[in-house]
């Protein structure tokens, strides 16, 4: 079972699946022991069966629009957002659109091909807990997740940029 990082650099084991989009005609195969995150969209199709349930979550694939779920992303414990690859940014613009846009306050997760140095620009962009990719040192993700210890740019840690900070 894969670890996931807090913040604050801490690990512990993930307990979360993340159960892969069906192929067209098959069902949705959720376990029934281990809490579920289930793509965004099958959980908004189902949303009678899932509401109210603490132990499925979503995932977005990078491609995914999070306005899927305006009005309704507090009622989840945990959004994920997978990396389908590390030079695809896309996952960045959602983390921020489901903190600043879309108000979400629960736990924010980044999946996929995530690497040690991409872990300080996703807790900027809102994301508050990481699954590594398998090869990586999960060891040297607390260095990684604080290496800067200021923000130039306002964002979702930091709502006013460093030179008016400066200036107060």
């Amino acid at each position: 079972m894969p670890n996931v990082i807090s913040p604050d650099g801490s690990i512990r084991q993930d307990n979360w699946v993340v159960v892969p989009r069906p192929a067209e005609g098959e069902s949705l195969d959720i376990p029934a022991d281990q809490p579920a995150l289930i793509p965004a969209d099958l959980w908004l199709a189902g949303y009678e069966h899932f509401t109210g349930r603490q132990e499925i979550g979503v995932w977005f694939d990078s491609h995914d629009e999070p306005e899927i779920l305006d009005g309704r992303v507090n009622e989840l414990p945990v959004i994920a957002v997978n990396f389908p690859k590390f030079s695809d940014g896309r996952g960045y613009s959602i983390g921020r659109l489901l903190r600043e846009r879309f108000g979400f306050e629960n736990e924010l997760r980044a999946i996929g091909d995530v690497l040690l140095d991409q872990l300080q620009f996703m807790k900027r962009c809102g994301f508050d807990a990481y699954v590594l990719r398998a090869d990586k040192d999960i060891k040297k993700a607390a260095r990684c997740l604080n290496f800067f210890s200021q923000g130039y740019q306002a964002a979702t840690d930091t709502e006013i940029p460093l030179f008016r900070r400066r200036a107060s």
